[in-house]
């Protein structure tokens, strides 16, 4: 969280401005992207402590410290990410700072919602504190569905509305985080009226989740409290959304929409004041590619947006948004977070500054912060597991056939059945089947494994197993045979969490994420490197067949507010109706 400027500071930036004091730091040459007017201009910036004092006409001003040419650039504000989850770079603070700080993102809002599922308000306070001290200037959003499924699926912890209410009270927290449980605000459960309230109370930001909502339920959602949403799907979806008054977060991990949102912006009389850029989840190897949100931006300028439009979505009004009057462009009593760019509709990044000083230059830290060493590791409460905890087990009989329920889809799931055959109580997998296992491992109840059927997951040819298994991060395992689920799955235990491929009762790959089962311990680009040969060795065990069958999608097959079919610690369970039954027990005959 930024602190206040010293007022003394203030008064020597007022008198710069006036020119009756010099500058700390003079920006020379350079052309200012200034969002407000979506003017490009000749300007000098002149910058005391961490503000911007004086934007002004080219060589008017030389009386400054030190000089910073920047002759032949474009000097734009600091690029603000509006919704992000650091754990899906599987990076700590300190690591994800020194990848997309250099790619221009000074200002970020991290939703720590996978480490509050494992580690409840504790896991948000080391957000807060391993945050600290760093050239990115993190804004923490509140958890709000710990667990996402309340009675479908056992978390590491629970947030209710005391949880909330105390988080709020903390200066870093800017909001609460995106509420998932879309009926329970709908259906206006005490649990959701309290955490939406508390955020109201508070007077901050109630983020939204509200995927596939469209119309009665999207105006009521809306009325309930929750002010964003970046849940997007299509053009219509988008414009729904902007009409009812959501700001918008437009996310860079689904590519697929942005196409059809920058068309859809085009049939508009004005860009939406109420539209921001975000990241969302991005992994390891594409955020070192590619630097985040910096390619989001690039990326809706490609689909036909203006560079000026699009830099000012990831600026001025992510900072209105956050309620940031000293964010957001490069005017003066603005903090001095500035980008310096080459190129601006490839929007590429030359130097960097935070609080006036400058931070990177060349796609690199000018002084990588200082990794923490007190991450919370102790967090697989999980005994290696035997072959036998993977069999596709049939309650009640021990030789025959049976009927058991199944999982038909990889992302948007329905309910079907399966004829099996059944020996000493194990039933073979039918040919185009994959068998998925569900088993707790934060120790708050036995680790009874739940396996069932899936079908649209092609053949598989081994195993993956994985404790990012969004939203409760138990231990999920993807696989053929239970030699090859129980190598994946051992290889993930004993790494204290993490993700692993099998391939013939050996594993072929793994990547620990010791820190909570969900984030490295190893610098970015070693995380990233690893990730990729993970990533690789998955493809070699699973075909995938975009856009719903791809390596992400295995982390988010256990996703149990979703409507229809899931599997989670407590069963087969299906978002829309609250049901929950247990795989192994046959339908009747």
């Amino acid at each position: 969280m930024t602190q206040p400027v010293d007022q003394a500071l203030r008064a020597r930036a007022v008198q710069a401005a006036r020119g009756a004091a010099p500058f700390d730091l003079l920006l020379t040459g350079g052309t200012v992207v200034d969002v407000a007017t979506g003017e490009l201009r000749a300007a000098d910036v002149g910058i005391v402590g961490p503000l911007i004092a004086s934007v002004h006409p080219p060589g008017l001003r030389a009386d400054a410290a030190s000089v910073e040419d920047a002759t032949g650039r474009f000097v734009a504000p600091g690029f603000i990410d509006s919704h992000l989850h650091y754990e899906s770079s599987l990076m700590a603070p300190a690591d994800y700072a020194g990848v997309v700080v250099p790619a221009g993102t000074t200002t970020c809002v991290w939703d720590p919602h996978e480490l509050a599922n494992v580690l409840g308000v504790a896991g948000v306070r080391w957000a807060v504190e391993a945050s600290r001290h760093l050239p990115l200037r993190t804004l923490v959003a509140a958890p709000s569905c710990v667990p996402s499924a309340p009675g479908l699926e056992l978390a590491g912890a629970e947030i209710g509305p005391a949880e909330m209410a105390e988080m709020l009270a903390w200066p870093e927290v800017v909001g609460v985080a995106e509420v998932m449980d879309m009926p329970g605000v709908l259906r206006g459960t005490p649990h959701m009226t309290g955490i939406v309230g508390a955020g109201l109370a508070a007077g901050k930001n109630v983020n939204g989740h509200a995927r596939g909502l469209l119309d009665a339920d999207l105006q009521a959602y809306a009325t309930a409290g929750v002010t964003s949403d970046h849940e997007i799907t299509a053009a219509e979806d988008f414009l729904q959304k902007l009409r009812a008054g959501l700001t918008v977060e437009l996310r860079g991990s689904h590519d697929q929409v942005l196409p059809g949102a920058v068309a859809a912006l085009a049939t508009l009389p004005l860009l939406p004041v109420n539209l921001v850029l975000a990241t969302d989840d991005v992994f390891p190897d594409e955020l070192v590619a590619k630097g985040g949100l910096r390619d989001t931006i690039a990326r809706v300028i490609a689909r036909g947006l203006s560079p000026i439009s699009a830099i000012r979505l990831a600026t001025l009004h992510a900072a209105m948004r956050l309620k940031r009057d000293d964010l957001g462009l490069v005017a003066p009593g603005r903090r001095a977070d500035l980008v310096l760019l080459s190129d601006l509709a490839l929007v590429a990044v030359d130097r960097v500054l935070v609080d006036g000083v400058v931070v990177a230059k060349g796609g690199a830290l000018v002084v990588p912060p200082a990794r923490r060493t007190d991450a919370p590791t102790d967090t697989m409460k999980l005994p290696p597991q035997p072959p036998e905890a993977f069999a596709l087990r049939v309650a009640g009989l021990r030789h025959g056939r049976a009927r058991l329920r199944r999982i038909i889809g990889a992302r948007f799931t329905a309910w079907g059945e399966a004829e099996v055959t059944v020996r000493d109580g194990v039933a073979a997998v039918p040919p185009g089947h994959t068998v998925l296992t569900i088993i707790h491992r934060h120790g708050r109840a036995p680790a009874v494994p739940r396996t069932c059927l899936t079908e649209g997951w092609g053949t598989m040819r081994g195993a993956i197993a994985t404790t990012i298994a969004h939203d409760s991060h138990n231990l999920l395992v993807l696989g053929d045979t239970p030699d090859n689920m129980a190598a994946a799955a051992n290889a993930v235990i004993a790494a204290g969490g993490g993700m692993a491929v099998a391939e013939d009762g050996a594993v072929t790959a793994l990547l620990p994420l010791p820190i909570a089962g969900l984030i490295a311990t190893t610098p970015a680009g070693q995380t990233a490197e690893n990730f990729a040969r993970l990533r690789e060795a998955a493809g070699r065990v699973c075909d995938w067949q975009p856009p719903y069958r791809i390596f992400r999608g295995i982390t988010g097959i256990s996703l149990a507010c979703n409507a229809g079919p899931h599997l989670t610690d407590l069963g087969l369970t299906d978002g829309a109706t609250g049901d929950i039954f247990d795989p192994a027990e046959p339908l009747p005959a």
